[in-house]
């Protein structure tokens, strides 16, 4: 019984009424979520107001489906969601840092090395190929968009003076 897909917004923050339009609940409901499920944690700005990501805007959405269409319990949803984001949790591979060389030559592609085409395919000046967007497997490219959503999370944090 899988909810209707919702588009979210392509922003950065959300204030807790847009979240309540987008879940369909009323503010003291996801503020009651909040002190349930530790997934659900907006940050707050210098005035108490809640600023909401767009991972908090999906966890409640998820919240809403456990509890209201498949009716789980509150406990039996916070298990559910625990179960479900220790599964969709990227594994970090630990990577030990070679010995320091003076003699280190870039020998393969890093991010900035190429341009980014119109049609999604990347062109690096080391090569004489292209690779394409398309010829990455859909986990890749969700791995990537959420590193990006990251990545501008942290440039506006840094822009407005909260990373330090």
């Amino acid at each position: 019984m899988a909810q209707h897909a919702i588009a979210i917004p392509e922003k950065i923050y959300f204030k807790i009424g847009e979240v309540c339009d987008l879940v369909g609940v009323q503010a003291h409901v996801l503020r009651y979520w909040e002190t349930e499920f530790s997934q659900l944690s907006p940050q707050k700005n210098r005035s108490g107001q809640r600023s909401y990501r767009r991972r908090d805007v999906e966890v409640a959405l998820r919240i809403k489906e456990l509890l209201y269409d498949e009716m789980f319990t509150i406990a039996g949803a916070r298990k559910k969601l625990q179960a479900d984001i220790r599964v969709d949790a990227p594994k970090l591979k630990i990577v030990h840092p070679e010995p320091a060389d003076d003699t280190f030559e870039l020998t393969e592609p890093t991010l900035f090395d190429g341009e980014i085409e119109g049609d999604g395919s990347v062109t690096y000046a080391s090569e004489a190929s292209t690779d394409s967007l398309d010829t990455l497997s859909q986990e890749k490219v969700d791995a990537i968009r959420q590193l990006s959503t990251h990545l501008m999370e942290l440039r506006e944090m840094l822009t407005n003076g909260r990373g330090k």
